[in-house]
């Protein structure tokens, strides 16, 4: 058994299950975690040993309790967390319901607070935290307003808490994606009009000339989690492509 555990949130489908799949590799023992159990247990079984999926929807009071639980009760350790879980949301600002706002501030946001406040209070020997926010979280874009506020207030808890959890020996950091190919981006893509046009355009506003696949994420997120980045807290690194660079 590894020495080693890491918790993956919203970890049953794309850049989640890509940095499990990664984290697995390198030889920690992985905690997944999601609402589909179908896809989870997929996931589990794919990972093989030293995998445990637990079925959880962490918006419900306790669950993010229950998943440090887990993982500690399961490995006897908890080094590292990567707060992958949100919603996907667009809608124009002056029309978007509250309640679509609370939703969406609750999943990407609230639950992803506490994710990091329970974990860290079982994080004996210190460890890493790693957010996973998003480019919204730095630019703006019509029709993203909310999301982008649920992923800049999760990129700000990052450097807050990295000052407040230091002296724990707790590193805090966020990977901020740009246009990843996820099965989310294939599903919006199919939608379009002219999908191949679509991509064209997107694809032109990308220095490197290409959208991200799960993996360049994951590459990231394993450099986070490992003993080389020790003395890095407190820092967003942006995986788009050179996109916010522009």
């Amino acid at each position: 058994m590894s020495h080693r555990t890491a918790i993956v949130t919203g970890s049953t489908s794309g850049i989640g299950h890509e940095v499990a799949r990664r984290l697995h590799a390198d030889g920690f023992n992985v905690v997944i975690t999601g609402r589909n159990r179908q896809r989870g247990e997929q996931v589990r079984a794919e990972l093989g040993e030293n995998a445990t999926f637990v079925a959880l929807d962490l918006t419900t009071p306790g669950a993010p309790a229950e998943l440090a639980a887990v993982a500690v009760d399961q490995y006897g350790c908890l080094d590292v967390v990567v707060n992958n879980a949100a919603m996907d949301y667009t809608g124009y600002l002056l029309d978007v319901p509250v309640e679509d706002i609370r939703r969406v501030l609750e999943i990407n946001a609230i639950a992803a607070i506490a994710v990091l406040q329970e974990s860290a209070k079982r994080m004996d020997r210190g460890g890493a935290i790693i957010n996973i926010t998003s480019r919204l979280a730095s630019i703006g874009l019509p029709t993203a307003a909310i999301y982008s506020s649920a992923k800049g207030a999760l990129k700000a808890l990052t450097t807050a808490a990295a000052v407040e959890l230091a002296p724990r020996n707790i590193r805090v950091n966020a990977v901020a994606p740009g246009l990843t190919r996820t099965p989310l981006y294939e599903a919006w893509l199919s939608r379009e009009a002219d999908p191949e046009e679509t991509e064209r355009d997107r694809v032109a506003d990308i220095p490197l000339g290409r959208v991200a696949d799960p993996k360049d994420v994951a590459a990231v997120v394993s450099f986070l989690a490992s003993k080389e980045a020790s003395y890095l807290t407190g820092v967003s690194i942006p995986v788009d492509g050179g996109y916010t660079a522009r």
